[in-house]
């Protein structure tokens, strides 16, 4: 696999940098409140459900196996922990999407030296029925795989195996989720955009690993949404936008979005 895994880590902390750039600030404001509502929510459901939860999986143990509830009872935590985040995840990106697609586009734009300006509630209202189409192929991609995740972990011994599992797939998930919105304003198709993010895997999964553990931190969790959408666009501009227009000139065919 291609790709490194630090230099993928490090476009999220890119885009924590450039938050406080006044030249993108305002348009950071949105998604950055969308984000603390729902994670609030995320709080509340955890302090309130957790145990309910675990206890429901821990139940699922033969009695011959309950020697194993000491060992599984931090994996299944894990496991809740990470599904209720990709459950949350998955509401604030729908909810959030035009608003995550309009900032991507002003940070491309100070990233390529051209002016950034503020076409106001009108062009972000343009963006609702494209960016909601959008996210409708994320959740169609997303289902299947999240399903079959949820079949293994119920599935003796396979299960051991499940929270480092649901780890991958949400860092595949959240590269996908948040390299989206550069690739999408860009006109690149869902289909290539995972193409060209398989392309450079490790890097992918490197700043989608940190996106997720990020998003497990209190506090920084907040500001995370913006910061990875800000991130995956500087991944975008720095290393596959010259990968497309190199397509495009070659003439390989492209596909419809």
């Amino acid at each position: 696999m291609k790709g490194n895994p630090a230099k993928g880590a490090g476009y999220l902390l890119k885009g924590l940098s450039m938050l406080p750039d006044p030249a993108i600030r305002p348009f950071v404001l949105i998604p950055l409140i969308v984000n603390i509502l729902l994670f609030v929510g995320a709080i509340w459901l955890l302090l309130t459900q957790f145990d309910v939860w675990i206890d429901f999986l821990l139940g699922f143990l033969p009695d011959w196996a309950s020697f194993l509830e000491y060992l599984l009872w931090p994996l299944f935590a894990l496991m809740v922990l990470l599904v209720v985040y990709y459950s949350f995840t998955l509401v604030a990106n729908l909810i959030a999407a035009p608003f995550n697609g309009f900032l991507s586009e002003k940070v491309e734009r100070k990233l390529r030296g051209e002016v950034v300006t503020d076409e106001g509630w009108q062009a972000i209202i343009a963006l609702v029925p494209r960016a909601i189409g959008r996210e409708l192929s994320k959740l169609a991609y997303y289902l299947p795989r999240f399903i079959l995740l949820l079949v293994l972990t119920f599935i003796p011994v396979i299960n051991i195996a499940a929270p480092f599992l649901w780890f991958m797939f949400g860092a595949w998930m959240m590269a996908i989720q948040y390299c989206d919105y550069p690739m999408d304003n860009n006109k690149v198709s869902f289909k290539q955009m995972k193409e060209l993010l398989k392309a450079r895997r490790l890097t992918s999964v490197g700043f989608g690993g940190l996106v997720q553990l990020g998003m497990m931190i209190p506090v920084l969790n907040l500001v995370l949404m913006p910061a990875a959408v800000v991130g995956a666009t500087c991944y975008w501009v720095e290393e596959h936008i010259g990968d497309h227009l190199g397509d495009m000139n070659s003439g390989r065919p492209q596909l419809d979005r």
